[in-house]
This record gives structure tokens, sequence and C-alpha cells, in this order.
């Protein structure tokens, strides 16, 4: 049995997520819409590219009584607001907690800090399992009574064991994979199932020093920032939608062992934002980039 749950949330509070072409009228329609179904604005946020052919992206919280069972309603009727503006949109209901599965290799730091954030409630989603190539970690998540399912990985096996990992996230319905210091290539066919639900991090300032070997590059380039980028999985290795980064500063006086140090603590804070973000429906992808709301 898990002993380890995140604070519960208001069933009946809701999240719409808009991006669409912008025009006069959108915050009007979709304000008049929720106020016709009974529905309160907590909150609202939005913002527009200033282009000719500019977009709209919107995220309105608010509360509605009996939500759950009026959500395939609501939809139904906001089909039409919709319609009418070309919208790319979604409602999601904060007490269905997204389901997470956690990849990680052999350095822990960024799965400690997701676990722990979890166990305090600070992180509100469901994390169902955590996969690794490697057992190292499993001592790690034994107290926090997930399943870790270890599943080699290399090379010549990445298509069969993407498989593997399929079958377990199938199985439990996982809607977000995050790479908590996942040392292996995401193939396509798992991309294909989880677009914009993967999140890696990824241990420099993106797009600076990509590859193998980040700090140890940094150190022989003398730089005096480092840090690390969070960001969605795509084909591209590297170069998908950014989510966060941060930076840290240095100096002559860091060896490598201080750059690797340093550089992780950036990066389990770096990633527990992303994924908070995540899984509270604040984050809209463009194209190659994001748009974050604040929570």
């Amino acid at each position: 049995m898990n002993l380890f749950k995140s604070v519960s949330v208001k069933k009946d509070v809701g999240r719409l997520l808009i991006s669409c072409p912008d025009r006069v009228g959108i915050i009007a329609a979709v304000s008049e819409f929720l106020h016709k179904h009974g529905a309160n604005i907590i909150h609202s946020d939005q913002h527009a590219i200033e282009r000719e052919d500019g977009i709209f992206f919107m995220r309105i919280t608010f509360q509605l009584d009996d939500l759950e069972e009026k959500q395939v309603f609501l939809c139904d009727q906001f089909q039409q607001v919709a319609e009418k503006f070309a919208m790319e949109w979604k409602i999601s209901l904060s007490s269905q907690k997204k389901k997470v599965a956690l990849f990680v290799s052999k350095y822990d730091h960024c799965l400690q800090e997701l676990l722990w954030r979890w166990r305090i409630g600070e992180l509100d989603a469901e994390i169902k399992m955590v996969i690794s190539n490697h057992m190292d970690c499993q001592p790690l998540v034994e107290p926090y009574g997930l399943p870790y399912y270890h599943i080699p990985v290399t090379k010549e096996i990445r298509e069969e064991a993407a498989l593997e990992q399929l079958k377990y996230l199938k199985k439990e319905e996982i809607d977000t994979i995050i790479l908590a210091r996942y040392m292996q290539i995401i193939p396509k066919r798992m991309i294909d199932v989880f677009p914009n639900q993967i999140i890696n991090i990824h241990h420099s300032f993106l797009p600076a020093f990509v590859g193998a070997n980040p700090y140890e590059r940094a150190f022989e380039r003398g730089v005096k920032l480092i840090g690390a980028t969070a960001h969605y999985v795509t084909e591209e290795l590297d170069e998908g939608p950014i989510i966060e980064q941060d930076v840290h500063r240095v100096s002559h006086r860091h060896r490598p062992e201080d750059l690797i140090r340093i550089g992780s603590e950036v990066e389990r804070i770096v990633l527990a934002r992303a994924v908070k973000w995540h899984v509270n429906d604040q984050v809209l992808v463009h194209g190659n980039k994001t748009i974050v709301f604040p929570g």
C-alpha cells in the first residue's frame, strides 16, 4: 500500500486552456459561456503574440458545483464557442490528477526531489511507477511503495525495451513521463504515444553544450554560468520546447566536481518546477515554444 499521497484538491475546480487566432471578443465569449453555465472564474491569464498572424493563449481556473458530473456536457456545449474562434482547447479537472511514470538511470538527485515533493503534497499528481535501466535506485523507491521496473536498455535492444516499457505505461494509464536523469534516447514510437507529455532535464543551459559531458566541456571553456533546462522530448535530441531554465554563477576556482555538484542542485529544482507546472496545466505548447502561465 502506498502511504504517500498528495494533498487533495477541491473537486469542483476546473481548468480551461485555449489557443487560437487572436481576434476581438475571445475573452468576452469565454467569460459569458462560463457565466451562463453557473461557473465562477477564480483566476484568468492570457497572452497574445503581437504579429499580423497573432495567436491568443488563455488559461482560466473556475469553480462549478458538481463539475465532475457536468464535465462532458460542458465540453459539448463549449464546442460551439471553440468552433467560432477556431480554438484548440481542453477542460480538465483539478481532481483528475495526471498519472506519472518516473524514468531514471543511476543519478538519483532529481528522482529524490520529485518523490519528496510528491510526499509532502507539493506535486499534485499520481506517481504510479519508476522505470529504470539499472537497479541502483530501487532502495530509494521502496519506502514509497511504488513499483520499480528494471528494464535494461542498449542501443541494440532499445526498441524492444520501449515495447516493454509501453506495456507497463498502458496498464496504469500513464499520461506523463518524467525523465529524471534517464540516460537513454527515447524512441520515436514512445514519443508518438506521448506528444508533449515527456519531460526531460538536460544538464546544461540549452542550446549550449548539448550532448555528453557538458560540465567537462564547460570547465574547459571557463564558463561563468552553468545551468539546467527542462524541456519536452521530441525526435530531435535536446531540441524540444523549453519549459524552464535556471543558472548558477561559478568561477575559475570551481573544479569539474564542483560544477557537477552545483549543476545537480540546479537540475533538480528546474525539473521540479517544470513538472509542477505541467501537472497543473500551466503550460501551453506553440510550435517549439511554450507559454507558461503563473499558478
